[in-house]
């Protein structure tokens, strides 16, 4: 009952606050820090994923919610007596191709602030956010983006594409640029001052080493996202609605999720002439621009040939023929993505292949096969999927059979075996809508 109290509680003050940013888009927001209370910490706390890794001080979430009263208490009081401080942010890596990738991993308390924190931020930014932002907002995501970039240059009358991609965007944020930007639409210095506290935290490398960050925010964060959303928001997207687009000839058009963004023109002068200025422009904030995968390529319906493409958010683009032989923007993995997608599964298969029963493994790989055809499912992406999934067949076949020395099966039965688990084949679910 108290949780749920709370819950309504907390999502009456932020409609309050949605409504009020709707109506005064210049209204400065005060007491904010007053909402970092017990009710409405305690609501944040089951918003946190049960299965992350704990934080410097190994407590998971299940020993911190065995005794969240007392947790939220300790930390309210913190806040109210302004001695909270933020915890080391343990720095965990993910494989990414070419390397890993660095990730912030907190502990459970700083965590449920954050949550709460992050929940006014959108409340007051949801208003102000434009739509050709999708990275980490409700109602939208990466395949919604991606689709819709598609059918944004079938239908338009686009001729020019600049992919660009900024070079570690989340280490570079700057940190006095983006409190100003924040004050934009907050007033509450105590509110502010707690950002700050979180982007100085200490970051505990793997070796031991502690490093205290002059710029950027840990990837992972929970309140990471709608900063990084906030400062490109500032940073990139006004700037192309207010100034990039007034002065262009023809169309023009910005898709953007977190840092990785595509922008579309009609003409080749006008996206010759933002391609000279853009990396000015992310210099006067403190960002670069990577030089090897930033493109300026022609895109355009007349030139079904020429093989030009581009990738965004896994996806290749590129103009083909439809099968009523008309022009048509074809979306197809992108060949880095479906070679990731084939490492992972064999990396998988061969460290789980002697550990888990036959049921186990094909639940699992039901489980993978399903993410992946929820994502890249789209029409037009049919051959892509189908390639995957042959090839997954092959070394699920392959090293299911190396158990041991005894054969496990032949492909018959390798094939009952995909039909009695209902193991998922290619399917298309992404559409235009």
């Amino acid at each position: 009952m108290q949780i749920r109290q709370a819950d309504q509680d907390m999502q009456t003050s932020l409609r309050g606050i949605a409504k009020k940013a709707k109506k005064d888009p210049k209204h400065r927001f005060g007491n904010l820090y007053g909402l970092l209370n017990e009710k409405n910490l305690c609501e944040s706390f089951p918003k946190l994923n049960r299965k992350a890794a704990p934080g410097v001080d190994s407590v998971d979430y299940e020993t911190f919610g065995a005794k969240l009263d007392e947790n939220i208490e300790e930390i309210v009081e913190a806040l109210k007596a302004g001695r909270y401080k933020a915890k080391l942010v343990r720095r965990g890596y993910i494989p990414k191709a070419g390397g890993r990738r660095p990730l912030g991993i907190l502990v459970i308390g700083d965590k449920v602030v954050q949550s709460a924190a992050a929940e006014i931020l959108c409340a007051i930014y949801e208003q102000d956010f434009l739509p050709c932002s999708h990275g980490y907002r409700r109602g939208k995501g990466p395949q919604r983006a991606a689709l819709e970039l598609s059918q944004r240059l079938h239908r338009g009358r686009f001729g020019w594409i600049i992919d660009a991609d900024i070079r570690g965007f989340f280490d570079n944020i700057d940190h006095d640029w983006l409190i100003r930007m924040l004050e934009q639409r907050i007033d509450d210095g105590a509110f502010l001052g707690l950002i700050r506290k979180w982007l100085k935290a200490g970051i505990l490398e793997e070796d031991g080493r502690v490093i205290y960050p002059v710029t950027g925010t840990p990837q992972g964060g929970v309140v990471s996202a709608v900063l990084a959303n906030i400062y490109l928001h500032y940073a990139l997207d006004l700037w192309f609605e207010k100034i990039v687009k007034p002065r262009c000839r023809g169309d023009v058009c910005l898709m953007r999720f977190a840092d990785d963004f595509v922008c579309c023109f009609q003409y080749h002068k006008d996206a010759k002439r933002f391609y000279d200025v853009l990396n000015k422009r992310m210099g006067k904030f403190k960002l670069e621009l990577s030089q090897e995968k930033t493109l300026k390529i022609k895109f355009t319906r007349f030139e079904t040939e020429n093989n030009n493409s581009f990738t965004f958010l896994g996806f290749e683009y590129r103009w083909g023929v439809g099968r009523t032989g008309k022009p048509l923007v074809k979306m197809r993995t992108s060949k880095k993505k479906f070679r990731a997608a084939i490492a992972a599964i064999l990396k998988w298969i061969k460290k789980e292949r002697s550990k888990l029963g036959t049921a186990a493994l094909f639940t699992k790989l039901k489980q993978k096969l399903q993410g992946h055809w929820n994502y890249y499912g789209v029409s037009g992406n049919y051959e892509m999927l189908d390639r995957l999934y042959r090839q997954v067949r092959r070394i699920m076949y392959k090293w299911l059979n190396r158990r041991s020395q005894r054969k496990s099966c032949n492909w018959s039965g390798f094939n009952e075996m995909l039909i009695h688990f209902n193991t998922p084949s290619p399917r298309i679910i992404g559409y235009w809508e």
